[in-house]
């Protein structure tokens, strides 16, 4: 995969979390649980951006990891929602699948450094 195509999905990932709680959510718990997801999301995109204009191999590694740590934060407020019963398994599926594979993905690229 090419730089460029991951740095797109994890944009579309952010923008996917942000119009899925196009809505204020019906509780505290939601409501902080969805604030918190949307911000990781964003958190995961911008510093996949800050690791594509890195200038040392240190530098990219580090921004790389904020973002796999970002990502993974994501998966486990997914993971808190569902448990919850805040949402269902099927209407966060998509989202948690999406989140999954990005996790790997930046793993892999994690590895070469």
């Amino acid at each position: 995969m090419k730089k460029y195509d991951l740095d797109s999905r994890l944009e579309d990932f952010a923008a996917s979390i942000i119009l899925f709680y196009d809505k204020k959510p019906f509780s505290y718990s939601a409501d902080y649980l969805a604030k918190q997801l949307i911000r990781s999301s964003c958190s995961s995109a911008l510093n996949f951006g800050e690791y594509l204009g890195a200038a040392s191999d240190k530098d990219k590694a580090n921004k790389l990891r904020i973002t796999l740590k970002e990502l993974r934060e994501c998966l486990r407020n997914i993971n808190i929602q569902i448990k919850a019963n805040i949402f269902s398994i099927e209407e966060l599926e998509p989202l948690q699948k999406e989140n999954d594979e990005l996790i790997r993905i930046v793993v892999t690229i994690l590895k070469r450094y």
